[in-house]
């Protein structure tokens, strides 16, 4: 153990104000469950506590557990100077002078770069939203469900206004998780609580689905994607629930979509109808959505966690879609995969303007940068798809 301060046995400071000094050697040996430090500019903090109350979820946080943490937690939280007074009662110590900046399997010039890019795009205002933008986002959402509706209404329900009035609240669907994608990143108001509220709004009364769920595994992908037993797009966990318990102000907004849905439909198709219909939206929802998704990252490299920087974490597992106002459209912008992992709270139309400079970065350092026209991106899939299913059939052929 480092000089300066004593510790316990699972790495609790004995004192709040001692301070020790450490190696990467001694912060990596505490990644336990019970045992967790982490660094973030040559800082060392215990969080084991602290895990269970970081309001991102305490697995987001435990993934970093024995690494530095500094490019994750710059990336993440958008207001660095609110965050730090959480840091101050976790400090336990610094690294010792003769230690690296980063991990000893890091890229430092990668690292000083990337640093040195996101200071010059923060300049440049790429971090500030137009708000018009966004309400126009939302405006023809809300339009698409309220003219669905509005059309069955007033022409009737046969079975040509049925299959266009599920394809209106498909799309309303789809673009609604792209909006709600933007505020649970923080990205569209200064105000992190604004946010929050915006964003429950979005997922749970327009889609009827949970904001602590969509936290719980959404922040895990983005820092360790693609990573086995990290990122939970790669390993499936329950659906819906949190921990035991769902909070019950997500199953209030979730359910004021659907009392909203019944309540509407219902009286022009009847319970079934009504259930049948949400049915078929759903499942045209989640093909776009899984297609979209998954055509950035599921042809890409997923392994076990390598410790890379965060720029060649970020690029090992993602890829970028051509641009197009209709591809833009289509995705939610996530057509910018890279851009939009490597600066998650950046607002998304901003995307386009950084790509250029990640591009030359990338470049400089000799790091596949993959954009691929929106056919391939779709092929892709199928080809990953086909690949993995081979594996699978030779080992049981093998077995």
């Amino acid at each position: 153990m480092g000089g300066g301060s004593q510790q316990t046995e699972t790495g609790e400071p004995c004192s709040g104000r001692a301070e020790g000094v450490y190696t990467w050697e001694e912060v990596k040996s505490h990644c336990s469950r019970n045992d967790q430090w982490l660094v973030i500019n040559r800082k060392v903090y215990n969080i084991t506590q602290w895990a269970k109350r970081h309001p991102g979820g305490s697995r987001v946080i435990s993934h970093y557990a024995g690494e530095d943490a500094t490019e994750a937690f710059i990336a993440f939280h958008p207001d660095l100077k609110f965050v730090q007074k959480f840091l101050k009662p976790l400090l336990i110590g610094e690294l010792a002078a003769t230690e690296p900046n980063q991990d000893p399997n890091k890229n430092a010039a990668i690292i000083r770069d990337f640093s040195n890019l996101r200071e010059q795009v923060e300049k440049d205002g790429l971090f500030r939203t137009q708000p018009l933008f966004f309400c126009l986002h939302l405006g023809h959402i809300v339009l698409l469900d309220a003219l669905a509706w509005l059309m069955v209404w007033f022409y009737g329900t046969s079975w040509t206004l049925t299959l266009l009035c599920a394809t209106m609240l498909a799309i309303a669907q789809s673009q609604a998780g792209w909006l709600q994608h933007d505020f649970g990143h923080l990205s569209v108001f200064r105000n992190s609580r604004w946010n929050h509220l915006a964003h429950k709004f979005i997922i749970g009364h327009l889609k009827g689905a949970s904001a602590c769920w969509w936290n719980h595994r959404h922040f895990q992908h983005h820092a360790k994607p693609n990573i086995f037993r990290k990122d939970p797009d790669v390993n499936m966990l329950n659906v819906f629930v949190v921990g035991a318990v769902q909070p019950v102000e997500d199953l209030a907004w979730s359910m004021s979509y659907y009392l909203r849905y019944f309540f509407c439909y219902i009286p022009l198709y009847g319970p079934l109808g009504a259930f049948a219909l949400i049915t078929f939206v759903r499942f045209l929802e989640s093909h776009w959505f899984v297609w979209v998704t998954q055509m950035s990252h599921l042809p890409m490299d997923i392994d076990y966690e390598k410790h890379q920087d965060w720029l060649s974490m970020q690029l090992q597992a993602t890829c970028n879609i051509e641009q197009s106002f209709f591809n833009d459209w289509f995705s939610g912008h996530l057509n910018f995969q890279i851009e939009h992992h490597l600066f998650p709270t950046m607002p998304r139309h901003n995307y386009h303007r950084v790509a250029p400079q990640v591009h030359e970065l990338c470049k400089k350092h000799g790091i596949p940068y993959e954009v691929k026209t929106l056919w391939r991106g779709l092929t892709d899939v199928v080809s990953s798809l086909r690949t993995s299913g081979e594996l699978w059939l030779d080992a049981y052929l093998h077995k």
